[in-house]
């Protein structure tokens, strides 16, 4: 019996492993584990991955390719009459009390890049698109890093602490980042 064609098997493949990782975390991430998840023989796994390290790179390139098409239609949408703090602290209360199972995703695969060098190239692209997506909001790229620190900061406070998310004092650190005037306001984020 031939083969049979299969062009979408390797996306298949790449779908199956971010769904893996989503459910299981990255430590459940196995040839095996995609497979069934993909409905494909083992050997189609290897074939279109040699090793973990190159499912898991394909994984991370498509979740990151999800995160940014989505702050870019969020980008795109935000009313160019309203304050940009007012709206990146709106947005991202709406990130930090929406999907946790998608932003402790993300965060996972940004920590795996500690330990897997290969994926380190991939979290500063999404790192850097992220800056370049909100030079459209904030006075200049400088500006669009702190913001992008911000973010990542108060992420890591809600999701590993606990801490609730604090719009008011997200929206006056973001006027402090981006040179706003703020008299009031706490000196620090997510304290409270």
């Amino acid at each position: 019996m031939g083969r049979r064609y299969d062009p979408e098997r390797r996306q298949r493949i790449i779908d199956a492993a971010a769904a893996v990782v989503r459910e299981r975390g990255i430590g459940g991430l196995g040839h095996r584990a995609v497979a069934a998840a993909a409905d494909v023989p083992l050997g189609s796994t290897t074939y279109h991955f040699a090793t973990l390290d190159d499912l898991l790179i394909a994984a991370l390139r498509q979740i990151n390719a999800e995160w940014l098409a989505e702050v870019e239609h969020w980008v795109e949408g935000v009313d160019p009459a309203a304050p940009p703090a007012d709206e990146l602290a709106r947005w991202l209360g709406e990130q930090l009390t929406g999907d946790r199972v998608r932003m402790e995703l993300e965060y996972e695969l940004y920590f795996a890049a500690l330990r897997h060098e290969g994926l380190r190239p991939l979290a500063a692209e999404c790192l850097d698109e992220m800056v370049r997506m909100l030079t459209r909001l904030v006075p200049d790229a400088d500006s669009a890093r702190a913001v992008v620190a911000l973010i990542d900061g108060l992420t890591l406070q809600v999701l590993l602490a606990d801490r609730p998310y604090d719009r008011e004092g997200t929206r006056a650190a973001l006027e402090r980042i981006m040179g706003g005037d703020v008299d009031e306001g706490p000196a620090m984020i997510g304290a409270g």
